[in-house]
């Protein structure tokens, strides 16, 4: 039977955003219970992992509005945690004119300050980086301390005193009753909510795909994949390295310092897909040499010939824009194709406005 307690919000998912949506929700005087299939700050999704990074370089004027709303509410989250959960590295993009050239357009355009360089002046500066075509470099970028901003953002929830976490938790069905749904837990419990928030990125589909479609409304064509960046050793000291993004000819490449792991360096989206319950983890030789021989030529301060692979999910729309939007009871949030860490507290927000009434950012929402 469903809990005779009074309604609450239920968040599925504790990565980043259920996090979020969770912190957001609770910070407001509402009532939240977040639960999560793994365990608390697991490997097994797309939040996992020390390091992130936050940058402004989107060629996109509406994705830099958004980057500097997001960087305000880290600065917040900052301010409440009293902890720092971004180191100020600056990031660098490079390669394609056409690429990078708008990416500056759009800069100037939401008046964030840059530098335009040329590559000896860029290599002068990053020796760790070999440059190719137009570099951009702006300072407000830097790496996110991704961890610790899930365990932050659990923390405060439940010092509100109106978050109960549930780790080691699955759902293990949806019954949708009109104004309410059930949601029925392998725990043995159940609760009925009027607002069901599933933030749960590649497992969306499965989830509520059935539920959202009885509704009228359809999402995206979802692309579960499994990428495999690395950490390489530096020899480089830990202040020579700025987040990157080389916008190369082919597959595009990220980069950043993870301290004391190395450097993360990472195709964007390439992976292969896959059940995101049924991973094997393991790295794809042939992409595995890849990223080595990639590593070789476009990043000397690292040893290419000692890398430690990483696995994660990315849940990819069809045009990377995120999905979130809500149908009766039920909020959706997927599609973050990669670079949805960085507005983690923005996307709290903006899920806790729909999960109180408010209507979703056109760009974001579902289709009828």
């Amino acid at each position: 039977m469903p809990s005779p307690e009074p309604d609450r919000h239920v968040v599925i998912g504790g990565g980043v955003v259920g996090a979020a949506t969770a912190y957001a929700l609770a910070t407001r005087g509402e009532r939240v219970l977040l639960v999560e299939q793994h365990e608390r700050g697991h490997h097994r999704g797309s939040s996992h992992g020390a390091t992130r990074i936050f940058r402004q370089g989107y060629a996109d004027a509406e994705y830099v509005a958004l980057t500097t709303e997001a960087l305000r509410l880290w600065e917040a989250l900052e301010t409440a945690a009293d902890e720092q959960l971004i180191v100020r590295t600056g990031a660098v993009d490079h390669g394609r004119q056409e690429v990078v050239d708008a990416i500056r357009t759009a800069l100037v355009d939401a008046g964030i300050p840059h530098e335009t360089l040329t590559t000896d002046q860029a290599a002068a500066r990053w020796p760790g980086i070999a440059f190719e075509g137009r570099v951009l470099a702006h300072a407000t970028a830097g790496r996110i301390l991704s961890a610790r901003a899930i365990e932050v953002f659990l923390t405060l929830a439940e010092r509100t005193g109106l978050a109960e976490l549930r780790f080691g938790t699955r759902v293990t069905g949806l019954a949708d009753h009109g104004d309410t749904v059930d949601v029925a837990l392998s725990d043995g419990t159940s609760e009925r909510t009027t607002s069901l928030v599933a933030a749960v990125g590649s497992w969306a589909p499965t989830l509520v795909g059935a539920l959202l479609t009885e509704r009228g409304a359809r999402l995206p064509a979802i692309r579960v994949t499994q990428e495999q960046p690395a950490h390489f050793p530096s020899h480089l000291p830990d202040e020579a390295w700025p987040s990157f993004v080389h916008w190369a000819d082919g597959d595009d490449v990220y980069g950043l310092l993870t301290p004391g792991e190395g450097v993360k360096v990472g195709f964007h989206g390439t992976g292969p897909l896959v059940d995101p319950d049924q991973r094997d983890f393991a790295p794809v030789p042939a992409e595995a040499e890849r990223l080595q021989a990639y590593v070789r030529r476009f990043v000397p301060g690292v040893d290419a010939s000692e890398p430690t692979f990483i696995s994660c999910l990315y849940d990819n729309s069809p045009d990377e824009d995120f999905v979130l939007d809500r149908r009766g009871p039920v909020t959706v949030a997927t599609g973050f194709s990669g670079h949805g860490f960085k507005f983690a507290p923005l996307l709290g927000e903006m899920l806790a406005d729909l999960a109180t009434g408010g209507t979703p950012h056109p760009r974001f929402a579902l289709t009828d």
